[in-house]
């Protein structure tokens, strides 16, 4: 039986950065994950570049950038370790990077210095603190034992594997969530808190393409691989959602950072909301292209839409249109038929019939319930010594890079506290 003063399960982002500050505090740390490759979830990223942070994320208010059944749990990690102080130790390693859009920071070179950054600091250790990585090594079995030769208080932990037992007064479970399963993805995480004796709340996917029925999208099939900025929102009222970014129609459904951002809010059954010509009074340019057109109405509409998805609208892709009127001149389209096309556009309601799953989904939504969590040191309340962080907790970020803002806070939370239960 081989002692670690903590073991972690997950050599991904927040496992794998929980593990080089906690050895930067003096603790032997061992890290197993199942999967032969470490952090493939980062390597395969931002197109191979990793977002890896938000510099846009308000620690005053992070639950804006977040979901959960209490969102504001994640406050209290997020704001005591935050997007800058991630940015310098990056900085410190000499990698390059830049904003792409709206706050959200990539590497310029590959998402690899990302991950041996992280590797480098988890040979940092100090005052005889290491991590020792298995890989591939398959977890058996976990017990808790609390032995009277042991400090009142301190738990233990003893975790069968295929490369030998081990024990250690703490365990973090960091094994993320079921999200792209060809990575290696699983539920382990969610049956071990349950083994416990903790909640967890129902999983979906999230950030995730939405689907349609194949016979209510098929007018729409023939736009895939068109792209456009729109604005989408779900729910009425004081639960409505809406976010302004590009979306992309694909042979299923859409797509693109839209769409993934407001999957995170629709539940089965909900319609959307899409304004696919935002910021523009649609209505008032139809009505001038009335009086000063005669070229047919999907060409002057194609003058402020793509000229595909102008054409689509003209010829009946949408229900309750008058495609006889549509397919005039644009001088001898009448005003109804002209105020129904701009408001089809701009105030576009349809309901998807589902998401493309595990497979496309960036993140797990729903997770371990934080109200078993401490949200100062992400232990559990009424399992001493049990740990969970990253993406296997209730806390689902925005597309962007809050998703590994989140592991690195929560990693960084749990770490400071694993001190307080070491035994040398």
């Amino acid at each position: 039986m081989q002692h670690f003063d903590a073991v972690i399960i997950g050599a991904g982002a927040a496992g794998l950065f929980c593990a080089g500050v906690a050895a930067q505090r003096g603790l032997n740390v061992l890290v197993l994950d199942h999967s032969e490759k470490v952090a493939e979830k980062i390597r395969i990223s931002g197109g191979g570049r990793s977002n890896f942070t938000n510099r846009d994320l308000d620690v005053r208010a992070p639950q804006r950038h977040f979901i959960s059944d209490n969102p504001h749990f994640c406050r209290s990690a997020l704001s005591r370790y935050t997007p800058q102080d991630f940015i310098g130790l990056v900085q410190s390693h000499g990698i390059p990077f830049h904003e792409k859009h709206k706050g959200q920071l990539f590497c310029d070179r590959s998402a690899e210095d990302l991950i041996a950054m992280l590797l480098k600091e988890c040979a940092a250790g100090a005052s005889g603190g290491r991590v020792t990585r298995w890989q591939p090594c398959s977890v058996e079995n976990i017990v808790f034992s609390a032995s009277s030769a042991l400090p009142t208080g301190i738990s233990s932990y003893e975790l069968e594997t295929d490369q030998g037992s081990v024990s250690a007064p703490a365990l973090v479970v960091a094994t993320g969530g079921l999200s792209i399963p060809k990575i290696g993805a699983s539920d382990f995480g969610y049956r071990l808190a349950r083994q416990f004796g903790l909640s967890v709340v129902p999983t979906r996917p999230a950030l995730v393409p939405l689907t349609f029925d194949e016979a209510q999208w098929q007018p729409f099939a023939a736009l895939a691989g068109l792209s456009l900025e729109a604005t989408l929102s779900v729910g009425e009222k004081k639960q409505k959602t809406e976010f302004l970014e590009d979306l992309l129609f694909t042979h299923r459904g859409l797509s693109g950072p839209g769409v993934l951002q407001i999957s995170s809010y629709w539940h089965s059954g909900q319609p959307l909301t899409l304004n696919l010509a935002p910021g523009q009074r649609l209505g008032e340019q139809l009505q001038q292209a009335k009086r000063q057109s005669r070229k047919l109405l999907s060409n002057e509409l194609g003058r402020l839409l793509p000229a595909r998805l102008a054409d689509a609208w003209c010829t009946g892709a949408v229900p309750g249109l008058d495609t006889d009127a549509l397919a005039r001149p644009s001088c001898d389209v009448p005003d109804k038929a002209l105020a129904q096309l701009a408001d089809s556009l701009q105030q576009w309601r349809i309901t998807p019939n589902g998401t493309e799953g595990y497979r496309k989904a960036e993140v797990t939504a729903g997770g371990v319930d934080t109200k078993e969590l401490s949200q100062q040191t992400m232990e559990s309340i009424k399992q001493p010594g049990l740990y969970f962080i990253g993406e296997v907790v209730d806390v689902t970020g925005w597309l962007g890079g809050y998703n590994f803002q989140w592991a690195w806070a929560s990693a960084h939370a749990c770490a400071q506290s694993l001190k307080a239960r070491t035994i040398h």
